[in-house]
């Protein structure tokens, strides 16, 4: 018999009448990688004593759980990298153990995944979310400059073997990998995995023209892949903003992110909390809400309860993201590992 439900103390509804019940969060603004769309080659990373500790992630992510967030991810940087991660992962597996929390689950460059898919699996996580944009060696070194192909495989074996289910996520650039998605189809779905492609968000300087001549309009990809598949469009949701279409071909999803072309503020159902305790009501918007000082402010939750309905009640409609010839800079300033990928 399933688990009963947990009493929630009171659900976090926006202006705009969404049920805020996606929380993710970014544990770590380190990686493994430096991949040319999220990072500068030379980041400067916070000081280690402006971090949470896994303690207070906990205690944060709990917190959320009891005002209503029902799916949890866990992001960076390259959360895996954090030392003693898992110990966090275990503290908030008990949710799901409750009934209190639907799913458990991670966004990863997969570099780590060979080490920890068993645990992961054993904790409850189901799904794993693995960014790699290329099935060329070289190009991946070159896209994430440090990254290594083969160990990323690697991982992915090692998850599949652990019983994980796998999303591929890659980010659409022109010129670089927009000749690669009919493999990439081929590739995710041989292996039984979603595949998702998303657009280069304006995020963090990058220098130049970088921004914009990445971008590549997914409507141009989807017509492109057209020529080659069947799509047919389904309502298969997993809780983020990805549209799918089953590809007839092969029997496998094919998901778009178009923050872009196509937002889907509309139905947002989610907020971001960095690893510094700070909580974004939109990944496109510079307001946030300092939840690291009311955290530490008090041992009860009463402090913490009250930021978070204020910053929850200034959740904006949607994000400003433009990229052209008038808008190179970046819309936000900070890069997109700052608030988790």
């Amino acid at each position: 018999m399933a688990p009963e439900a947990p009493y929630i103390e009171s659900v976090m509804i926006d202006p705009f009448g969404r049920h805020i019940t996606y929380l993710r969060v970014s544990v770590t603004d380190r990686c493994d990688f430096r991949c040319v769309y999220c990072m500068a080659e030379d980041m400067t990373f916070l000081p280690k004593a402006e971090v949470l500790s896994l303690e207070e992630l906990e205690r944060l992510c709990s917190a959320f759980v009891r005002r209503g967030v029902r799916k949890l991810r866990l992001t960076g940087g390259e959360p895996l990298v954090r030392k003693n991660v898992m110990s966090l992962f275990r503290g908030l597996g008990r949710h799901l153990e409750t009934g209190a929390l639907d799913e458990l689950t991670l966004t990863t460059n997969g570099s780590q995944l060979a080490k920890y898919a068993r645990e992961l699996a054993a904790i409850g996580v189901k799904r794993v979310n693995v960014s790699m944009d290329t099935l060329d060696k070289q190009k991946f070194r070159q896209l994430t400059r440090w990254g290594d192909l083969d160990q990323v495989m690697r991982g992915i074996d090692a998850a599949q073997d652990a019983g994980l289910h796998i999303k591929i996520n890659a980010v659409a650039l022109r010129g670089v990998n927009d000749t690669e998605f009919d493999q990439l189809i081929r590739w995710s779905h041989g292996r039984g995995m979603d595949l998702v492609l998303i657009e280069v968000m304006p995020m963090g300087e990058l220098g130049g023209e970088a921004r914009l001549d990445q971008y590549l309009p997914l409507s141009l990809a989807r017509t492109d892949i057209a020529r080659h598949f069947t799509l047919t469009e389904t309502d298969y949701r997993t809780g983020g903003p990805a549209r799918y279409f089953t590809v007839e071909e092969t029997g496998g999803r094919l998901g778009f992110i178009t923050p872009l072309t196509h937002n889907f503020c509309e139905s947002c159902n989610r907020v971001r909390l960095t690893c510094t305790g700070t909580l974004y009501m939109c990944l496109g918007q510079e307001d946030a809400a300092d939840l690291r000082a009311p955290l530490r402010g008090s041992p009860s939750d009463a402090l913490l309860d009250q930021a978070i309905s204020e910053a929850i009640a200034r959740k904006p409609k949607g994000h400003d993201f433009i990229i052209d010839r008038r808008h190179k800079a970046p819309a936000v300033p900070r890069h997109m590992s700052v608030t988790g990928g």
